[in-house]
């Protein structure tokens, strides 16, 4: 069993796998695509790859919780990924992992321009590390 986060953004969707045991981050990219059928297809090639079996989608809430366009975005999307996929999509709230990506980046000396290619990929692995202490807590 592996899980897939996926922070899915207009251009780029970063993407992070967890290793079998669920412990850690196995494996991170980038999807860049500009179509949400495009970043399907990309997903469903890294699905069958990393054998994933279960995915976490960002689901970009406003700070104060309440849901805008972006998390109305994503809601669409983890409906066609679950009708494409046929893999529980769990809605999971990703408020600052791409700013804390950033600061991590930044804070590792990579300037804007090196942060940029891989910035949603870092913000996935946080994603997904977020989701998998949960895991753990919850059952």
């Amino acid at each position: 069993m592996k899980i897939m986060a996926i922070d899915y953004g207009d251009a780029h969707t970063g993407v992070a796998v967890s290793d079998r045991t669920l412990t850690l981050c196995g494996f991170s990219t980038v999807v860049t695509a500009y179509r949400p059928e495009a970043v399907v297809e990309q997903l469903q090639k890294l699905i069958a790859e990393h054998e994933v079996t279960e995915l976490a989608l960002g689901h970009p809430l406003n700070m104060d919780g309440t849901r805008g366009p972006r998390a109305e975005k994503a809601e669409a999307f983890a409906e066609q990924l679950r009708a494409a996929t046929g893999l529980p999509v769990a809605l999971w709230d990703e408020r600052r992992t791409t700013i804390d990506a950033h600061n991590i980046l930044a804070n590792n000396g990579k300037r804007a321009k090196e942060r940029k290619k891989t910035v949603d990929a870092v913000a996935a692995s946080l994603m997904l590390e977020g989701y998998l202490t949960y895991k753990k807590r919850n059952g």
